[in-house]
């Protein structure tokens, strides 16, 4: 019979962990095989749902101490049909973020976002505010309350990883 150490225990569960988090690392969503088609039907699901086409727009999903903000722009200064089609949108989701409805981001995912249904049973915690901005338009939202502030973060970073926007996953002040 072997002599097993508490040593080479230890050093066993570090290969394996060791190579567990390889896999982690290789199983990103760039390596899944059917990540381009993934892609495309969200953004065939998002052009439909949203009203514009992603190809001719940007995403970004900033991360706020006091909640975050969803902001969408042209990609071209001279899109205006871009630009208003955004701002209808956008306009529309703080409506009905406000309401508790979060029946577009589904639509857009094919599946309801982290938060999503948090955020709808805490709606009356929870303001969302649309601004425009050049070339397009952002939802604010602010929360004061834990609970809610735990489920808009949770959803925007959904948003994030979904969208591949490289935004920040790290929470700032601005």
């Amino acid at each position: 019979m072997k002599n097993v150490t508490l040593a080479s225990c230890v050093i066993g569960l570090l290969a394996i962990a060791g190579a567990a988090q390889q896999q982690v690392k290789k199983d990103t969503m760039e390596d899944c095989p059917m990540h381009g088609q993934h892609m495309a039907e969200m953004n065939q699901r998002g052009d439909k749902a949203m009203g514009f086409d992603h190809m001719k727009t940007t995403h970004h999903f900033r991360l706020l101490r006091d909640g975050g903000a969803i902001e969408v722009t042209a990609n071209d200064a001279g899109d205006v049909t871009s630009r208003d089609q955004i701002r209808r949108h956008l306009a529309e989701i703080a409506k009905m973020f406000k309401a508790g409805d979060f029946q577009k981001p589904p639509a857009v995912h094919g599946q309801v976002p982290p938060g999503a249904d948090e955020m709808g049973r805490l709606r009356d915690s929870i303001s969302y505010t649309f601004e425009e901005i050049e070339r397009g338009g952002r939802v604010r939202i602010q929360t004061r309350m834990a609970e809610a502030l735990a489920a808009v973060h949770a959803f925007l970073k959904f948003q994030i990883a979904e969208h591949q926007t490289g935004d920040s996953m790290d929470v700032t002040a601005r």
